[in-house]
């Protein structure tokens, strides 16, 4: 069943990113004056198929992993001489790279309305409020401590963790000095400290900011008392209520939520013997945490059970309203920072940063997807937003075969003042399908790996 909700949402974020991206294209033909004969969102047999009045055939095909806007070309075969002038190659150097880059900022503009869409009620998040510091670590050495507040990361401000997050990631696999501007408590004070990075958390697969700083975000303390239980699961299956108190595993007392929850990752499939205290008694009972595997390939025990939580402080909640305008702007910026953080993760990966492992697949996409749908609507929204801005940058780099390929070719043609030769356009298409497949394989074996 999973399974099949992570190919759902999958085919329906994939299915919206296409047709949108198709669609640039597809517009942006018909304004220049270029016939288009199929709009189709899919690959292979035609499932759905319709034609409007200027001729287009507008198609459903049965592999959903892409698509494609079919023009007149005259090197694709005969045209008829009567329509020579809705020709693509007809059409002037500009209005050519125009309809290219079409689709690619089709799917820009879209990341933008959906940002928009999720800036214009407002938005409510954490301050980015320290926790725990490793000792030993880069946060250690750099002075931070609990309950400060990290205002800035190399002078960007971090006002939410979300925002520090991004700061951190694009330090990524680099080696220099890093610095921290924080606050305390009750004080507008600021405060600079640094540390150093050595080709920090390069080769990595699936690089945690946080962490890999030895640091750790505060978060609401979490008793032992439990306040959900999952249907279906084993705690369920054992017998777990809500409101038992957790004792202890195997006669090992549990002194927080945390020191429970490692002791059942680490034992999936192993029984434990649980104890708990409920009505006043002390109850023992038999309990086989399931094996899950998370995203990253890791194995783990889970039990399905949800602890109660203190409050968050007041303090700590930073909630934003935004007018209509001043919303679009926000979503603006965003997509361009997001945009910048993609380019510079692809320079990291070929400068080699970054690790390979950790570009990913149709398959982590597929259950990224459906967590993402799992957590509400907002969530997913945001999902489809992050892929179509990858998707447009991805198909924006000059690499033949890909939109950027094609713009490369024509912007030295405008330049030049004539094509490149077919030869040379030949081994380039070439070159760009045995890097374009070498990257889907090394996704796609990173996918594999990570299920294994």
């Amino acid at each position: 069943m999973a399974i099949i909700e992570q190919v759902f949402w999958f085919i329906i974020a994939l299915g919206v990113l296409v047709t949108i991206h198709e669609y640039g294209h597809y517009y942006v033909a018909r304004r220049c004056g270029v016939k288009v004969l199929r709009f189709s969102v899919g690959f292979g047999k035609v499932l759905l198929s319709r034609r409007n009045k200027e001729g287009t055939e507008f198609t459903l095909a049965a592999i959903p992993l892409g698509g494609y806007v079919k023009m007149l070309d005259e090197r694709e075969g005969e045209v008829d001489p009567d329509e020579k002038h809705m020709a693509f190659t007809q059409k002037p150097v500009l209005a050519r790279i125009a309809i290219v880059a079409a689709g690619p900022i089709a799917n820009f503009i879209l990341a933008v309305l959906l940002f928009w869409v999720l800036t214009l009620p407002g938005t409510t998040e954490l301050t980015p409020v320290v926790g725990a510091v490793e000792k030993g670590s880069i946060a250690e050495q750099a002075g931070l401590e609990a309950g400060q507040t990290i205002v800035a990361v190399d002078g960007a401000p971090t006002p939410t963790r979300q925002a520090l997050a991004q700061q951190l990631l694009n330090r990524l696999g680099e080696t220099g000095e890093i610095e921290f501007t924080v606050q305390y408590p009750k004080s507008d004070l600021s405060y600079q400290s640094t540390a150093s990075l050595d080709k920090w958390l390069q080769g990595i697969d699936q690089p945690e900011p946080f962490s890999g700083l030895g640091l750790t975000l505060f978060s609401p303390k979490a008793s032992l008392d439990v306040r959900f239980v999952q249907d279906d699961s084993p705690a369920s299956k054992a017998g777990l209520l809500f409101g038992d108190s957790i004792l202890s595993a195997d006669n090992i007392t549990m002194t927080s939520w945390d020191a429970w929850v490692s002791y059942v990752q680490e034992r999936p499939g192993q029984l434990i013997d649980l104890q708990i205290r409920r009505d006043g008694s002390a109850i023992n009972m038999p309990l086989t945490p399931m094996l899950y595997t998370k995203d990253d390939g890791t194995k783990i025990g889970r039990v399905g059970i949800g602890p109660k939580v203190d409050p968050w402080p007041e303090s700590m909640i930073l909630k934003r309203q935004y007018g209509v305008m001043e919303s679009f702007v926000v979503a603006v910026k965003r997509t361009k920072d997001t945009s910048a953080f993609v380019l510079l993760s692809l320079k990291k990966l070929i400068v080699g940063e970054i690790s390979t492992k950790n570009l990913s697949g149709p398959f982590t996409i597929a259950k990224v997807a459906s967590a993402s749908a799992s957590a509400g609507w907002q969530s997913y929204v945001g999902f489809i937003a992050l892929l179509s801005i990858f998707l447009g940058v991805m198909n924006l780099l000059p690499i033949p075969v890909l939109d950027g390929g094609h713009l490369m070719y024509y912007l030295i043609e405008l330049f030049k003042g004539s094509p490149l030769p077919d030869r040379v356009q030949l081994w380039g298409y070439q070159a760009g399908m045995v890097m374009v497949l070498g990257i889907m394989a090394v996704a796609l074996y990173n996918d594999v790996s990570r299920m294994l």
